[in-house]
This record gives C-alpha cells, sequence and structure tokens, in this order.
C-alpha cells in the first residue's frame, strides 16, 4: 500500500488490476489473458489466487488464454472451438480425458492420433490398422462396423516404454526406435519412430535427481499402453 505503481511487481500489478474491476460488484469477471506477462513460478501462484478469489466471490469468471494447462487448471467448463463452431462444451477432465472429435483431442494437449480403418469391433473392443505401426486395440463404447474409420486418442503419459515391453499383458506393442527426446526436469519426452515410420510420442517421469535418462537417440525400445488406455473416437 505504500508503493508507487512503478515500484510494484508484475504479480502485484496483476492483483490490484483484478481488485479494482472486483470494486463495481460485476456479475461476470472476463479475465484476458492475465497471466500472460508473468514467470511460471509466480503464475501457478496466481492460478491458486485466481481459484480462491472466485470462490470466495461467487461470480462467474470468463477466463481467455492460450495457454491449455492454464485452461484446464482454472476452469469448470471449457468451451473448444473450430473455425466459430463450438466442438466440445465439457468438464476440463472429460475435454482431456475424453474428446468428443479429433479436433479436440489433437487441440487440448499433446496426443497421439492413430487412425485408420476398422479392422473388427467386438465385445466393447475395436481394432485399427493403423499405418506404419499394424494393429491397435482399443476400448469402444459403441459397435462400429468393419471398414470404418476411427481414431485412438492416446495421452504420452498413458504409454509405458522400456527395452522391452513386460511380456503376458493385454497391451498393444509397437517396437521402434528413439528418434527425439525433450529433457523437462519431472518427466522426459521420447518420440519412437517404428520400423513402419510411425512416430509414437511417449512421456516417462524422471524418478532420479539431475539429468537423469533412461534413453538415449538411437536406442531400440518397445512401447506399450492398454486396451483401455486410449479413446477412441468415430470419423
Amino acid at each position: 500500500g505504500k508503493r508507487m505503481p512503478h515500484e510494484l511487481s508484475g504479480g502485484q500489478r496483476q492483483r490490484v488490476a483484478i481488485a479494482r474491476a472486483l470494486l463495481t460488484n460485476p456479475t461476470v469477471l472476463l479475465l484476458d489473458e492475465p497471466l500472460a506477462a508473468l514467470d511460471a513460478k509466480l503464475r501457478e501462484e496466481m492460478q491458486f489466487e485466481l481459484i480462491n478469489l472466485q470462490k470466495e466471490v461467487g461470480i462467474t469468471f470468463v477466463y481467455v488464454t492460450h495457454d491449455q494447462t492454464e485452461a484446464l487448471a482454472l476452469s469448470h467448463r471449457i468451451a473448444v472451438m473450430n473455425r466459430g463452431r463450438v466442438e466440445q462444451l465439457d468438464e476440463p477432465s472429460r475435454i482431456y480425458g475424453l474428446p468428443a472429435t479429433r479436433f479436440v483431442a489433437d487441440f487440448i494437449g499433446h496426443c497421439n492420433l492413430l487412425g485408420g480403418p476398422v479392422v473388427s469391433y467386438a465385445d466393447g473392443f475395436v481394432t485399427l490398422d493403423v499405418a506404419g505401426i499394424g494393429h491397435v486395440r482399443a476400448a469402444a463404447r459403441a459397435s462400429i462396423a468393419p471398414g470404418a474409420r476411427g481414431t485412438v486418442a492416446l495421452r504420452p503419459e498413458k504409454i509405458g516404454i522400456a527395452a522391452s515391453a513386460p511380456a503376458g499383458t493385454p497391451d498393444n506393442h509397437v517396437r521402434g526406435t528413439v528418434a527425439d527426446l525433450l529433457y523437462m526436469g519431472d518427466v522426459t519426452v521420447y518420440k519412437v519412430e517404428t520400423p513402419g515410420g510411425a512416430r509414437i510420442e511417449a512421456l516417462l517421469a524422471n524418478s532420479q535427481s539431475g539429468r537423469t535418462k533412461f534413453f538415449e537417440v538411437g536406442d531400440a525400445v518397445e512401447t506399450s499402453w492398454a486396451v483401455d488406455a486410449g479413446h477412441f473416437i468415430a470419423e
């Protein structure tokens, strides 16, 4: 309270701006990229403050952001739009885990989109013939005829990566070579290229401190995932 405006930090300025907007007792508060200029740690702190503030004042916040992680963390409902049309309006967990369309799956977060014709459907499971990978099995909520096209939306964190996948499991198994990796501190993102030329993105948590890398570029690996790990989208 004793500082001049130019002496305030970015986070303090944002807090003052929000407080000023709330003084008029609005029924709706529009926040347009409010945290864009803040560093990562302060942005996370402000996210918690905004969540608690919304609960305290009890009004609707309409939050505009290009940061998808921010949208998932702060929202009760998310609208994903494509060419002026709402493709899905839903809870964040359903937007991320159960995307209604291929566009939503591709737009929100990182996602492997394994598309191809349906080979068979039986007992709630569908088998697709995916180019560069082969047969991929996934859970499907409704029957789909052989020959129809579909896509399995598979998040990288759902995929296991090892020198050799565990034997005797009902998982999908795909061998390949590490083409790229991205060390991000808590996790490492691997891009695995199959002999058929397809690429699968897998995420592996780093359990040790320091710059832990389990695999190097060029290493032969095997990716695997459970049949219910992906979300089937009919096309």
